[in-house]
């Protein structure tokens, strides 16, 4: 008899170790669901917001400042190490070769790689040919001004008319060519 109700005892524990284990796992799913479901972040600057001044230098020595945006430019920021920004990459540099040669070198779009010089070399490397590229720390100047805080950041920002530079598009989607370019490269129809 002993036997049989420390059998009993070892089975209802087992089977209230198993109902704690699954609640836990239902809770996690739960938790993960949300987080996938979850709209993904937007920039923290909202179309028609302000970026504040700034002044950096590209790592061909150009100066760059906001002034110095004259129409809807494309401003990104990546960070060495991002995988986000790995995958968005080839993406950018194909959008920005499609705008280049479309109007003067200021026109080109710009990336902003963010964090170590020597880390950042494979990033520059690949941007130069397409974009202004500047190079800086985290909270640089651009980073700051861009209220950029996570990687990959994809802005589209260009002068108002009191000439403060503002976000035209937080939500720049890279598979569609630049208005400028493809309604140059567009075939005419017969008349």
């Amino acid at each position: 008899m002993p036997f049989l109700t420390a059998l009993v005892v070892f089975v209802g524990l087992l089977c209230t170790l198993d109902l704690v284990l699954t609640l836990g796992v239902i809770k996690r799913l739960r938790e993960h669901t949300e987080l996938l479901t979850a709209p993904p972040p937007t920039p923290a600057i909202p179309v028609g917001g302000s970026v504040a001044d700034f002044a950096a230098t590209t790592v061909d020595g150009e100066p760059l400042s906001g002034a110095m945006f004259a129409q809807d430019t494309l401003v990104a920021f990546f960070s060495p190490g991002c995988g986000p920004c790995e995958e968005k990459l080839p993406a950018f540099v194909s959008y920005a070769r499609s705008a280049d040669g479309a109007g003067s070198p200021e026109d080109r779009p710009v990336a902003v790689v963010v964090g170590d010089r020597d880390a950042a070399a494979g990033f520059v490397s690949r941007l130069s040919p397409v974009a202004r590229v500047v190079v800086e720390d985290p909270g640089g100047p651009m980073g700051l001004a861009f209220k950029a805080e996570m990687f990959p950041t994809l802005l589209k920002v260009a002068p108002d008319d009191g000439g403060s530079l503002v976000v035209t598009d937080n939500q720049v989607r890279l598979e569609r060519r630049p208005a400028r370019e493809s309604a140059a490269t567009r075939p005419h129809p017969a008349a």
